[in-house]
C-alpha cells in the first residue's frame, strides 16, 4: 500500500539500475511546470545510503536534501533559525563518513536514542537537553517510512506523528516553535520565510503538509498488532512492580504475570499469531529498564524473524548492547 504520500509505491524497484532508476514516476502530469520529482542526489551516494543502512529511503529525503543545499554545509541550514540538524543518513549524503573518527561505524546505531524502536530511523536532531529529534518510521525493513515521528528522549518513548514527509515534519515543527516565541519576536522574519519556502517547495512537489494524512489514518486503523511506543497503563504497572521491587525475591514474584504472557505469546506463536510477542516486546523495551532485556531478548528477534522484518531483529540486539543517552554520533564516538 502506498503510504508515503504522492511518491513512489510499494512496486517501485528497490534497486536503482540508472541515475534515476528509484523513481520513473509521472503520475502528476496535469502539473507540467512542478518540479522534477527526483532529487538531484547522484546515484552512488544514494546507494551507498541505502547499502550502510539496509533500508530504502523515500525520495522526499533526496528531494529536502536538495532543499537544504544551498548554504555550505546542508546539514546546518535549519540550525540557526529552527535549532535542527540534518544527521544520520544525511550524513552520508554529505559524505562525513569518509572521515569518520570511528573505523567502523554500527549505521544501525548512529542517532539511535534511548528510545528509539528498530522501526525508527532518526534524520533530525535538536539541540535542547531533551534529546529532541525526528525520524522516519516503518512498518518493515522492507518498505517504506509510513510517516516521521518526533520523540524527546529525555521525556519517555512517546513518539508523536509530524506528518509522511520531510517537509510536513519541518512545517509542523515551525509551526510549534512560532507558537512557543510568541509570535513578533526576534527571528519571527527568519520563521516566515521559511515557512514560505517550505510550503512553495512542498505544493510544488505535490507534498502534503498535514499532520496525519489520510494514508496514516487509514493505516492507524488497519495496523495490528501496535508497535507504536504507546504502553497501556496495566502493564506499566506491572514492570514498575518487577523494576522498582525492594529485593530479588519481590522481584522474582512480581515477574510471575510477565512469565504467564510470555507462554501465551509461545502459544500464540504456535498459532501463527506473531502480533502478541511483537507487542509484549515493545512495551517492554519503551519501559527502559534492564530487568526486561533478557525477555526483550526473548521476544523481540524472534517476532520479528517470524514476520520476516529480521533486520529489525539485528537493530534491537545491537542497541540492547549499547542502550545510551550518549555516543549517540557514530561517527565522532570511536
Amino acid at each position: 500500500r502506498n503510504m508515503t504520500g504522492k511518491r513512489k509505491t510499494k512496486s517501485t524497484p528497490q534497486e536503482s539500475d540508472s541515475a534515476d532508476g528509484e523513481l520513473k514516476k509521472k503520475c502528476r502530469p496535469e502539473e507540467p511546470t512542478a518540479r522534477p520529482t527526483t532529487a538531484e542526489v547522484p546515484a552512488r551516494l544514494r546507494e551507498e545510503v541505502e547499502r550502510l543502512y539496509k533500508l530504502r529511503m523515500p525520495e522526499d529525503f533526496y528531494l529536502f536534501w536538495d532543499f537544504c543545499s544551498l548554504p555550505d554545509n546542508p546539514r546546518d541550514a535549519l540550525k540557526e533559525i529552527l535549532g535542527l540538524r540534518l544527521v544520520g543518513p544525511f550524513d552520508i549524503l554529505a559524505e562525513a563518513h569518509r572521515s569518520s573518527a570511528n573505523p567502523q561505524p554500527n549505521y544501525h546505531l548512529h542517532w539511535r536514542h534511548f528510545y528509539d524502536p528498530p522501526e525508527y530511523q532518526t534524520v533530525l536532531q535538536g539541540n535542547g537537553d531533551n534529546l529532541l529529534h525526528l525520524g522516519y518510521y516503518r512498518d518493515s525493513p522492507d518498505s517504506l517510512p509510513v510517516f516521521l515521528g518526533e520523540n524527546e528522549a529525555k521525556k519517555g518513548c512517546t513518539i508523536t506523528q509530524m506528518g509522511d514527509n520531510m517537509f510536513a515534519a519541518v512545517h509542523l515543527f515551525l509551526g510549534r516553535k512560532r507558537k512557543e516565541r510568541g509570535g513578533h519576536k526576534e527571528g519571527g522574519k527568519a520563521l516566515d520565510n521559511l515557512e514560505e519556502e517550505l510550503r512553495e517547495r512542498a505544493e510544488s512537489l505535490g507534498f502534503s503538509l498535514e499532520q496525519k494524512t489520510k494514508g496514516m489514518k487509514q493505516r492507524d486503523k488497519k495496523v495490528t498488532p501496535r508497535t507504536e511506543t504507546v504502553t497501556p497503563p496495566s502493564m506499566k504497572r506491572l514492570c514498575k512492580a518487577i523494576a522498582e521491587a525492594r529485593c530479588d525475591e519481590d522481584r522474582m514474584k512480581a515477574f510471575g504475570p510477565l512469565q504467564e504472557m510470555i507462554t501465551f505469546v509461545q502459544f500464540a506463536n504456535d498459532e501463527c499469531d506473531y502480533g502478541m510477542g511483537l507487542e509484549l516486546g515493545i512495551d517492554l523495551f519503551c519501559y527502559g529498564s534492564q530487568y526486561f532485556y533478557k525477555v526483550i531478548r526473548q521476544l523481540l528477534p524472534m517476532a520479528y524473524s517470524l514476520l520476516k522484518r529480521g533486520l529489525f531483529g539485528e537493530i534491537l540486539e545491537a542497541h540492547l548492547s549499547s542502550r545510551s543517552h550518549d555516543n549517540l554520533d557514530q561517527l565522532t564516538s570511536a
